[in-house]
């Protein structure tokens, strides 16, 4: 009967062990790591960037950068109309003695029509050859060129170290008319001498105004 009992209690108390060993105390709850929801967040930064702020890279459709010549991508027609065209146009000159007016080719480049007729005064300044004497000193300054509807418009500014006899204005006359009545589209030629017209260049011959074709 006791060894019963003894039996009966030692079974008890070994369940009351197994019990007590089997209850753990519960942990404390952890909080929501706030982590993968920072990390999401950035990951949507990144995406958010990626769709607002263009690459730059040199991709088809970009915009290409700037280059020599081009402003903002745009090009730069700031030169344009201006390239030089060249032709080969008649001059006159005399021989050294004075007595007679020579002709001479030669090959000019320029941007305009106004431009073209200062190159070819220019030309009768300035012959290259030691036969052909200009009648057109080169002191005298060709100020302004003009030309609307056939007239053109030439005004200069002569010295007097620049005057010819009565022979040489009569040529020098003739080698302007030539030259500039080679152009079809001059119908008229007006001559200025610092603004004003004058009757006379060099004071033997007198100037029309405006000197046309004959």
């Amino acid at each position: 009967m006791n060894r019963k009992y003894l039996v009966t209690g030692l079974l008890a108390l070994v369940l009351a062990l197994s019990a007590g060993c089997g209850q753990k105390p519960a942990a404390a709850p952890v909080e929501p790591s706030q982590e993968p929801s920072q990390q999401v967040e950035d990951v949507e930064d990144v995406v958010v960037n990626k769709e607002i702020t263009p690459v730059d890279t040199n991709v088809e459709g970009q915009t290409p950068s700037n280059t020599p010549g081009t402003t903002d991508g745009k090009t730069d027609s700031s030169n344009a109309g201006t390239q030089e065209k060249k032709a080969t146009i008649e001059l006159y000159y005399t021989d050294p003695e004075l007595l007679d007016l020579k002709k001479s080719s030669k090959e000019i480049a320029f941007t305009d029509e106004e431009n073209k007729y200062a190159k070819a005064f220019e030309g009768l300044q300035q012959s290259g050859d030691d036969q052909l004497v200009p009648l057109w000193h080169e002191s005298i300054k060709l100020t302004s060129v003009k030309f609307d509807q056939g007239a053109l418009t030439l005004d200069i500014v002569k010295p007097d170290e620049a005057n010819l006899g009565s022979g040489g204005e009569l040529f020098a006359i003739e080698a302007l008319r030539n030259t500039f009545f080679q152009f079809e589209e001059v119908k008229s030629i007006e001559l200025l001498v610092e603004g004003n017209k004058i009757e006379s260049l060099m004071g033997h011959v007198d100037l029309e105004h405006p000197m046309t074709r004959h």
